[in-house]
């Protein structure tokens, strides 16, 4: 007799079913708190994956820094140091330091920041590369560009730009480290796992109903046993239904 396709497919995921009941079984055995060591492992994994894989990035920074004439106020000059600041991204300055730098314009444009303080008239011009002496080129062209283009003008406004401390290579790369990069990673999955168990749904303990006194059994049978009357009950019960009678017979 051939099988029903029903009675075929209840055969076919028993064996599916009968498989993944052990790694149930695992599952259930960890502890509540595995998520928080396990996301703290996968953390410190991809963090220092990171800081091995990723290419180091040098960064050197130059100083220019804006002086008033004798005819020009000093708050004046701490207002076109906030302006320059602005045009040492432009696409004029940056086209001018192109040759020097030796990248693209396009490239500069992500390679240079300048960066200055409402308190002081300094520019802070920082080039980044994957070497240390391209960063150091980077931020001395673009210093130079930048100097040379706003002298050019400063008959009109009064105040000229002068280089203060020129880029130099450094030793040591601006990006963190494998080891920093693990341990940021580390406490990153520390905490998801931390946010994983907060957010874990607790089941509830089922509520049990409390015995009556000197019974054996649950609370449906107390309340079942308490609401049988006692022969004695019965009694008093019966007796007060005949003297009732007897004095409606009166």
């Amino acid at each position: 007799m051939a099988e029903s396709p029903a009675a075929k497919s209840t055969k076919s995921t028993k064996p599916a079913a009968e498989a993944a009941a052990p790694a149930r079984r695992r599952t259930s055995r960890l502890p509540a708190w595995w998520p928080l060591p396990a996301c703290a492992v996968l953390g410190l994994a991809a963090g220092g994956a990171y800081g091995v894989l990723k290419t180091p990035e040098y960064a050197a920074t130059s100083y220019v820094v804006a002086v008033p004439d004798e005819t020009t106020e000093p708050a004046t000059a701490l207002g076109f140091s906030q302006a320059y600041a602005r045009i040492a991204t432009s696409q004029s300055t940056l086209a001018y330091a192109q040759p020097r730098a030796g990248v693209t314009v396009q490239q500069l444009r992500t390679q240079v920041r300048a960066e200055t303080s409402p308190e002081s008239p300094m520019i802070a011009i920082t080039g980044t590369a994957a070497k240390g002496a391209a960063a150091a080129d980077i931020a001395n062209a673009v210093a130079d560009a930048l100097t040379l283009s706003s002298n050019q003008q400063a008959k009109n406004t009064g105040v000229k730009l002068l280089l203060f401390s020129q880029a130099v290579a450094p030793a040591a790369p601006a990006s963190p480290s494998a080891a920093i990069s693990g341990a940021v990673g580390l406490c990153a999955g520390g905490l998801i796992g931390g946010l994983a168990l907060l957010a874990k749904p607790r089941g509830r303990r089922p509520e049990r109903a409390e015995a009556a006194p000197g019974a054996g059994g649950t609370g449906a049978e107390a309340a079942a046993y308490t609401s049988v009357p006692s022969p004695a009950q019965g009694d008093a019960a019966e007796a007060a239904a005949v003297a009732a009678v007897k004095e409606s017979v009166r």
